[in-house]
């Protein structure tokens, strides 16, 4: 999608205005827009908007009558005094959504007129880019295009004065480049099992590396043997495709700052393994390596972005399926850490790779601070429902830093208990660590932090961040079904505030 500034209209050629509408005030504020129309169209516009629907989101289209041409877009605000970034969010995807429904490819809004408050303007406008880019994304890849093609918006235009022309410029260019990787991200996760294998994410990442200009290295089962990396292989031993490290380096700082790394877990179809998945939660485990998605598209944006600050990628990917080759229930594996980890529950998978990712972290690099994104419990969803990430860190204060990140990003999260308590049920009883809860259905998403701490204590930051909620997109959001792309703004934004 295009986004363009103007500031005079009478040079566009775009004919669809949005104004906003709020639910408590019925009526359509004096505006650049508005003072371009005749009085009476003014008056017809505003005879019609006092009997408008103006819920949040929703849209009411007006054709002009007479001699004007164009459209007027009336977006429903909602009431005034409850209007705020959550809500903008998703006005701003509703107009994308609804623009896409009635085939309108094109409008002018006033940035300026949907600001909610606390929000600065520049940074409204951001957000304004990002969300467009994400409600204008639908996944085709694999669907026959009708006749008369498919209906994406193609430009919007925002009106500002001359003075502010060049703020609003880079701030929309900063919030499409996220926008357009949390593109890449929900495309990659989107894509059937079948054809996204560890070697085709490995693939897909040396490329999208390559056209921003970092670096990948990816790491095969030969070399993760010489390594250690138990843990890995063990899981892709059930797998006729091959397990692959996939790790990415942005220097956009001195070599002498200390890194952060982001983690991401990479299960590129999770089956459960010989702890099969019954049929109904297994549809969508092609998406279980959303996580590795969002940490390789993050990193891009950070690179295409510029940020002053140097990132790391570690994300581990592999299949977990079941054959005769599959790790077991009762076998042992030995850790890249030389912790041997005990599978109660080969459906436990991610912990278990991640478990080698961070170990390679912590003898590679000396991180500043250490984040993980996996799609790793269900007891996720059944503790927080679909709105928010679980956050898991020894480190309290960390811990409220990610959601309070994620809270401005857009990433809403939402902090779980690491107490030492917890730790004695991931001890193994044959092996040091035990990859899940015996007492199944007893804080199954703590257990699996729990257990990745096991392998992260020599990181003073560090944060599990749980994304099985918000892996997916869902009802009310205003975004097309599939994959979300969740992480990728809170990463984003999470190195923008460390950037010097």
């Amino acid at each position: 999608m295009k986004h363009s500034v103007i500031t005079n209209l009478s040079k566009t050629q775009i004919t669809t205005y949005v104004l906003p509408l709020f639910t408590d005030e019925r009526a359509v504020k004096d505006s650049v827009l508005v003072d371009t129309f005749s009085q009476s169209i003014k008056d017809f516009i505003q005879k019609v908007a006092k009997d408008a629907i103006v819920a949040v989101g929703s849209i009411e289209k007006i054709i002009l009558p007479g001699d004007e041409i164009g459209v007027v877009i009336l977006l429903g605000m909602g009431e005034r005094e409850k209007y705020n970034r959550r809500k903008y969010v998703k006005v701003v995807r509703a107009l994308i959504q609804g623009m896409r429904n009635m085939h309108i490819v094109s409008a002018v809004l006033e940035p300026s007129l949907f600001i909610p408050s606390g929000t600065a303007f520049v940074e409204s406008v951001n957000m304004f880019a990002t969300n467009a880019e994400m409600a204008n994304y639908e996944f085709v890849a694999h669907k026959e295009t009708p006749k008369e093609g498919w209906y994406f918006v193609q430009e919007l235009a925002y009106y500002t004065d001359q003075s502010q022309k060049d703020l609003v410029v880079t701030s929309l260019g900063e919030g499409m480049v996220v926008g357009e990787y949390m593109t890449h991200a929900r495309e990659l996760s989107n894509m059937p099992g079948g054809d996204m294998t560890p070697t085709v994410l490995a693939d897909s990442a040396r490329r999208m590396a390559k056209d921003v200009g970092i670096s990948c290295l990816i790491i095969d089962e030969k070399e993760m043997a010489t390594m250690g990396m138990g843990g890995i292989l063990g899981v892709s031993k059930g797998s006729v495709e091959d397990a692959q490290l996939i790790v990415l380096e942005y220097n956009g700082a001195e070599k002498s700052e200390k890194p952060l790394v982001f983690l991401g877990k990479g299960i590129t179809f999770d089956s459960g393994g010989l702890d099969l998945k019954p049929s109904g939660a297994m549809n969508e485990m092609h998406m279980d390596m959303a996580g590795a998605a969002s940490v390789i598209s993050a990193i891009c944006a950070i690179a295409k972005l510029g940020l002053k600050v140097n990132v790391v990628g570690v994300c581990p990917a592999v299949e977990n399926m079941p054959s005769g080759q599959s790790y077991r229930p009762g076998d042992l594996l030995k850790s890249m850490s030389g912790k041997t980890i005990e599978v109660v529950s080969p459906d436990a998978e991610g912990r278990v790779v991640l478990a080698d990712a961070l170990t390679y972290t912590e003898k590679h690099y000396d991180p500043a601070l250490v984040v993980d994104l996996a799609t790793l419990t269900g007891a996720s969803i059944v503790a927080l429902g679909t709105n928010a990430s679980a956050v898991l860190s020894p480190n309290e204060e960390f811990s409220k830093e990610v959601c309070s990140i994620g809270e401005k990003s857009g990433d809403y999260m939402w902090p779980l208990p690491m107490w030492e308590e917890y730790e004695g049920d991931v001890k193994g009883v044959f092996g040091d660590v035990a990859n899940a809860e015996r007492q199944r259905r007893q804080a199954g998403t703590i257990n699996g932090g729990m257990f990745l701490y096991q392998f992260a204590k020599s990181f003073t930051k560090w944060a599990h961040i749980d994304i099985a909620p918000t892996m997916t997109t869902t009802d009310g959001q205003f975004l097309s079904k599939g994959a979300s792309g969740t992480g990728v703004r809170f990463l984003v934004e999470l190195a923008r505030s460390m950037s010097l």
